[in-house]
């Protein structure tokens, strides 16, 4: 982009709502004919927008956001096949599936880590397809990474088990500290939902209760 076309960018969206935070400096239209919503890209997973991270870029709303066409599940086994934890028994915006082996189920929130984790080597976590798996997520709105994987190096990843567990907030107000977390609340601890790799709590970053996923300042 030329700096004249930022600008310009910039001074149009000072004037533009967002449909989900209602606060001004939004620049992102749905690009559906027709369709007038526009957000910011943080508030995108609040509002379970879309953004397709190749091509033109192009990003949707919640009602015009593309959605996978996947056949009922084979089992009855409604877990993550990443975190193990439960998902939805049916596929959402929060959770999604593999187009190919058909069976496999995941969290958004952790093929998109995943994804940023494997790089180049991003490939369904259950039947390993990768070429039509990558097309499908990237059409999903999940952002890969052209980098090696990060367990290909030790001084990037920690061990499988360990859990980022502290608050990275500029200013943390918890007075328990930064390691301090509850189960939920204003001192609950939120990771970013790309990389895992930062933490913070929900007071500290002005979360709302109903904020589903954050982002730290790198991803």
């Amino acid at each position: 982009f030329l700096a004249r076309d930022t600008r310009r960018i910039i001074r149009e969206a000072a004037k533009k709502s967002c449909f989900i935070c209602y606060k001004m400096g939004a620049s992102i239209t749905c690009c559906e004919t027709g369709c007038n919503r526009i957000f910011h890209l943080p508030c995108s997973p609040d509002g379970e927008c879309v953004t397709q991270y190749f091509g033109a870029y192009r990003s949707f709303c919640w009602e015009h956001r593309p959605q996978q066409a996947l056949q009922a599940r084979p089992s009855q086994d409604n877990t993550c096949s990443i975190c193990l934890d439960t998902v939805e028994d049916k596929i959402s915006y929060k959770t999604m599936g593999c187009p190919v082996c058909q069976d496999a189920r995941f969290h958004r929130r952790c093929i998109q880590r995943l994804a940023l984790h494997a790089g180049i080597s991003f490939r369904c976590p259950c039947c390993l397809n990768q070429e039509a798996f990558m097309t499908e997520m990237l059409t999903m709105g999940i952002r890969l990474s052209k980098k090696p994987p990060s367990w290909e190096s030790d001084q990037e990843v920690g061990p499988s088990d360990q859990r980022h567990g502290r608050c990275d907030a500029a200013t943390c107000l918890c007075r328990g500290g930064r390691e301090y977390t509850a189960k939920k609340g204003r001192w609950q601890l939120k990771l970013c939902s790309s990389c895992a790799a930062e933490g913070t709590h929900q007071h500290c970053s002005s979360l709302k209760n109903s904020t589903y996923s954050w982002e730290c300042s790198t991803c």
